[in-house]
């Protein structure tokens, strides 16, 4: 064991600009999918075209996540965020301000790719900056994240509502963002020891990743599937209410609001749990909260009772992600070091895509064919599944938390 390699203060102001950081990545985020409408009018994107269009910043997005374990191999997660947040930001503005479709579509694939590396190097930060501190603090950065999506969702409304266009919106956003992601990023801490650059020393080997990838198995497919519970809840739950539970078009767009700040609140008290009973614990009650959040949408009588299914599955899925990220990143560094930490936790961040990805055309496919009721059992029954491999984020005796873990030290080997 040995003393924090940082001062606490710097640690701390660390925590801060990463905090931020997952701030404007959320608020960039939502003001990308919230404008999608908006976007395809622009630009002429026939409805036939636009899920290859959705599709492609997924699947970018993956190939960036991977390359971004190269790259972390020869740089340090934190030069890599520094670098990409601002170019997520710019290719924002670019899709509001280009003229053409191809452009747009150049302007998508840069953006995917760059949400890829950032979203990896982003929650490798998190991961280190938690061992730092010896406590849960991981879904305390997922919460500012969530934060960041509420307002970007709300200045999409507001642009709407005032039918500003695209550029208009993005323009001032991203002169506000980009150079806030500039500052926050002089801050960012690395948990690497010092004198040894990412790359050296005998941790770095190929053998150390493919064990970690074992290990990681049973945490992608909850990754997978917290994933395809929140791409139904951000897809189907406005449809679902307004057309399975007879709400009104303005009612329906309430369910999602209520799931993005349920989250929020989750996630804000989240670290609390897991530093009082334990990750595993924290990630079984939000399995079964949010499998019986979808039980009860899928058993729903009307719009109201719909909207409390919303709001448990808010209160449910948020848990899962973060402390999912925190597991990888643990395992891995027992293990392996500090660079078999944030590879592993590249890789489990494809599996984010991989759930975006399939959750909505699976929901979508079963309630054509058979109901959109029945078609939320199974991303209930998938959520469970999570119950299984709950083993999979750590005994009671390896929880972050003041008595079961050291405070404030970091083990570097």
């Amino acid at each position: 064991m040995t003393a924090p390699l940082v001062p606490g203060a710097q640690l701390r102001h660390g925590r801060v600009s990463l905090a931020l950081s997952f701030f404007v990545q959320g608020a960039v985020f939502a003001l990308l999918v919230t404008r999608i409408p908006a976007i395809q009018d622009r630009y002429g994107i026939s409805d036939g075209l636009l899920p290859a269009f959705l599709a492609a910043v997924p699947v970018l997005a993956g190939v960036g996540s991977v390359a971004t374990e190269q790259v972390v191999k020869r740089v340090r997660p934190s030069r890599v965020l520094r670098c990409v947040q601002p170019v997520v930001c710019l290719a924002l503005l670019a899709v509001g301000a280009v003229g053409s479709m191809a452009q747009v579509a150049v302007a998508l694939a840069v953006f995917g790719l760059a949400v890829g590396a950032l979203d990896a190097s982003m929650n490798m930060l998190g991961v280190s900056l938690q061992r730092a501190y010896g406590r849960s603090i991981m879904l305390g950065f997922h919460a500012a994240y969530s934060l960041g999506g509420i307002v970007g969702a709300s200045l999409a409304w507001a642009g709407a509502h005032w039918e500003l266009s695209l550029g208009r919106l993005y323009g001032p956003v991203v002169a506000v963002l980009v150079p806030l992601a500039l500052v926050v990023g002089r801050w960012f801490v690395d948990q690497r020891p010092v004198g040894r650059e990412p790359g050296d020393g005998p941790r770095a080997e190929g053998r150390g990743a493919s064990v970690a990838m074992r290990l990681l198995l049973p945490l992608c497919l909850v990754m997978a599937f917290a994933y395809i519970g929140d791409s139904t809840v951000s897809n189907w739950s406005a449809k679902y209410l307004q057309d399975v539970l007879g709400s009104s078009e303005q009612l329906a767009t309430v369910p999602y609001n209520v799931y993005m700040v349920t989250t929020l609140l989750g996630r804000a008290v989240g670290d609390l749990g897991v530093r009082r009973f334990g990750a595993a614990a924290v990630v079984r009650c939000g399995a079964v909260v949010a499998g019986g959040g979808f039980a009860v949408v899928a058993a729903a009588p009307g719009a109201w009772v719909g909207m409390a299914g919303f709001t448990l599955l808010g209160l449910g899925l948020c848990v899962i992600v973060p402390q999912t990220f925190a597991a990888a990143g643990r395992y891995a560094y027992e293990n392996h070091g500090p660079e078999a930490s944030d590879m592993a936790v590249a890789r489990l961040n494809i599996f984010n895509y991989v759930g975006f990805l399939i959750g909505s055309p699976l929901v979508g496919a079963l309630g054509d064919a058979w109901s959109y009721r029945g078609a939320m059992l199974v991303p209930m029954a998938l959520v469970l599944v999570t119950l299984v491999y709950a083993r999979s984020f750590g005994a009671p005796q390896a929880r972050y938390g003041d008595g079961h873990e050291r405070p404030r030290t970091a083990d570097v080997g």
